[in-house]
């Protein structure tokens, strides 16, 4: 039977979850009360180095309402040590050791919250404290093996001979801070234990992983550990693994034989749940004086914890946007002590984007040569280091779809050259790009006799609207009406699907949808044409369909019955299935990403050295849109991350002890709505037959990458000023 065509696909509906939302019914984690709840806080570590000589309690253990105060002396032993390279390695009160500023050293619980935190407070802690190591330039750089399954180096041809041998070069350094992610829902767990069987409510990106970690680090069977997650607040990646606060809040429900929440206070989130680390970037292109590329050479070293390994692999994205004969991109790390970083929007492109756009900016300025005629001229039709063909690849479409909307042709090229009175105008684009990703995933369906259908999977909505993006692949593809079709996700007891992370989720649990709602389909159509009381008996199943809830005759449209009628004839009992979809082959055929190009408009108060971003406008090409609506809106996201990067967020630690000093949303700025000028998102359409079977490619993280790098060379066209180090800062445009 062909496959029915997605005609409603690609529609800007509205989040099936929406009223849910703004009316306070979803239930987030830390919103569940299950009875006798208890409440936990952490006490966090003062120092980044050394150990705990001595720890009193006893202050805490006398306030009404504590119930218990857990420390390295008397908390459960467990596995915290990670065996799998995608897990982390948690500090849950296992030994006296210190390794970062603000790592939990007691969990104190008592029955209101305020409580907990009140006593909390009371817990004192001596230390043995050690110098810390908090620059690079303290820790020995070491290279690892490898960084996501790939070569942590990429060598092709003789990059320094063909540096050496370039007429025109850029060779410089760039650097990016340490950032955190700040959802706006903090981490946070609620777990209770009923025997030997634990749940857990947690603030997560993925229920799969989060339940083989916690299985893993407490020895139990995947079948004794349910994690559901119904609604999650954000993530941008520190949610995509499991910390510490979600096995200590199972270690004190353990302890104290009650369900215990632990929910992180806002300041608490700057030691133990991950951060975007700090990078530094040798990059440099040598070109012929046409601006052909002859080199390119981007050398990555960033932070990881004294525990475990995290690498930010900025220089990914230099060995697949342009062509070059000759290229060297390398990564190195350096333990400091500071927690394990993560993932965080974009990790590797977004940092790694505006080193190489940035250096191609101050290329095409060497050349003075338009910078989109120099990206064109050196535009790679092939994969350059795979030796692959793209899936597909629109970016010249997002290049001219781009500057029109943008009217990129207004500009003069000399810095310094556009003014709006006493202010200096600039404006400055990149290239974007972001790799598609999938995973296997299943999804379960259920066709109810009263013609509604419900799916299933472990899939979780992190915010990006996922749960209107898989119901409208299920309804489209079985024939029902959006409003008779329900998505239920996160829950480890539905079939499993991936995080959502790494722009992976669509594909991955969209593709099972798909695949799940055709077998439903044909299950529907195979039953009618068998009935003989149908008036589709008979009939050939290709030529049945279903349509607004109807099985139909697709010559004669009138000639045909409800699905709700067809299945109370046949014995009135649901239709239930579960269907998996996994990746093949494809990858080893064809290099697959998403791209984009970014374009922005600054005003600079050249006495103060303030910066205004006046207009962004973003061309992307991300295959087969579902939901042009919830699509707009995560590219804009994107966008407005990117505007964070590259003038506001940066994470400062005080060097001397490791302890970051701005953690708050008072003194770690993010962008809001002042900040915003005009923003465009353009989709830009492109059929890509190669990737999945709904052919949709991520979109959660490309609207960061180059972001930053426009903006900085928008700054740059507007001053004369290159600053190479984010974020961008008065104090940087007028010293």
């Amino acid at each position: 039977m062909t496959a029915p065509a997605l005609p409603a696909i690609g529609a800007p509906l509205s989040r099936v979850d929406g009223r849910l939302k703004v009316t306070g019914g979803a239930n987030y984690a830390a919103d569940w009360r299950p009875d006798g709840l208890a409440y936990a806080y952490q006490v966090q570590s003062t120092i980044a180095n050394g150990r705990i000589t001595a720890i009193d309690t006893a202050a805490a253990l006398r306030e009404d309402g504590v119930i218990a105060v857990l420390t390295h002396e008397n908390a459960p032993r467990v596995k915290a040590h990670a065996s799998n390279p995608n897990d982390r390695s948690l500090h849950v009160l296992q030994d006296d050791v210190i390794e970062y500023d603000r790592q939990p050293i007691a969990l104190v619980v008592a029955d209101t919250f305020a409580r907990a935190k009140y006593a909390a407070s009371l817990v004192r802690a001596s230390y043995a404290a050690a110098a810390p190591r908090t620059r690079f330039a303290q820790g020995e750089h070491y290279s690892p093996r490898e960084v996501h399954g790939e070569p942590a180096d990429t060598l092709r041809g003789d990059p320094d001979a063909a540096l050496h041998a370039s007429p025109v070069r850029v060779d410089a350094i760039y650097t990016t801070p340490v950032e955190h992610h700040n959802p706006m829902e903090p981490h946070a767990t609620i777990a209770m234990w009923h025997g030997d069987q634990l749940k857990v409510y947690d603030a997560t990106q993925g229920v799969l992983a989060a339940r083989a970690r916690i299985a893993g680090v407490f020895g139990l069977p995947l079948d004794s550990v349910q994690v559901i997650d119904s609604f999650t607040g954000g993530g941008f990646g520190t949610k995509g693994s499991t910390w510490a606060h979600t096995i200590l809040a199972a270690m004190a429900a353990k302890a104290v034989g009650r369900p215990v929440q632990l929910a992180m206070w806002r300041p608490q989130m700057w030691g133990g749940v991950g951060f975007r680390p700090a990078t530094r970037q040798h990059v440099a292109l040598g070109a012929k004086r046409d601006g052909t590329l002859e080199v390119q050479i981007h050398e990555t070293l960033s932070q990881t914890s004294m525990f475990d390994e995290f690498v930010e692999p900025s220089g990914t994205i230099t060995t697949m946007l342009y062509a070059s004969p000759a290229l060297r991109v390398t990564q190195e790390l350096t333990r400091l002590n500071y927690g394990t970083p993560t993932y965080m929007r974009a990790p590797g492109e977004s940092t790694g984007s505006f080193a190489l756009e940035s250096a191609m900016d101050e290329l095409a300025y060497a050349l003075a040569i338009d910078p989109i005629q120099l990206r064109l001229r050196n535009y790679a039709e092939v994969d350059p280091t795979k030796n692959i063909p793209f899936s597909s690849k629109s970016l010249r479409a997002c290049y001219e779809r781009g500057a029109s909307a943008f009217a990129w042709n207004d500009r003069t090229p000399a810095p310094r050259s556009m003014r709006d009175g006493r202010y200096l105008i600039g404006m400055g684009m990149a290239s974007s790009t972001y790799p598609t990703n999938r995973s296997a995933a299943s999804s379960g369906y259920e066709i109810r006799p009263d013609g509604t259908a419900i799916f299933r999977a472990m899939g979780v909505d992190i915010g990006t609207g996922a749960y209107t993006t898989f119901t409208m692949i299920a309804a489209e593809t079985l024939g029902l009406p959006i409003d008779r079709v329900r998505y239920e996700l996160g829950n480890s007891d539905y079939p499993p699907a991936p995080v959502a992370g790494g722009s992976q989720l669509t594909a991955s649990l969209g593709s099972a949808t798909r695949m799940a709602a055709l077998e439903a389909r044909t299950r529907l159509i195979a039953l009618a044409v068998a009935d003989t009381r149908s008036p589709l008996h008979a009939l050939d199943p290709a030529d049945v369909g279903i349509v607004d809830g109807r099985v139909i005759a697709l010559a004669t449209p009138a000639r045909g019955e409800t699905v709700a009628g067809l299945l109370a004839r046949n014995g009135a009992t649901p239709l239930t299935g579960v269907v998996s979809a996994a990746p093949g082959d494809e990858k080893k055929a064809y290099s697959m990403h998403a791209f984009g190009a970014q374009f922005a408009m600054v005003r600079v108060d050249p006495d103060l050295g303030t910066v205004r971003v006046v207009k962004q406008v973003g061309a992307f090409a991300s295959g087969r849109i579902i939901n042009a609506k919830t699509a707009r809106s995560q590219y804009l996201g994107g966008m407005t991350f990117g505007l964070g990067m590259a003038l506001l967020e940066i994470s400062r630690p005080d060097d001397r002890t490791g302890r970051f000093m701005n953690a708050n949303l008072g003194e770690y700025l993010v962008p809001v709505q002042a900040d915003i000028g005009a923003m465009e998102a353009i989709l830009v359409e492109e059929d890509d037959p190669h990737v999945n079977p709904i052919g949709a490619k991520g979109i959660g993280e490309i609207g960061i990458v180059g972001a930053a790098a426009a903006i900085a060379n928008a700054v740059y066209h507007a001053t004369g000023k290159r600053i190479r180090d984010l974020p961008i800062t008065p104090d940087k445009l007028v010293s």
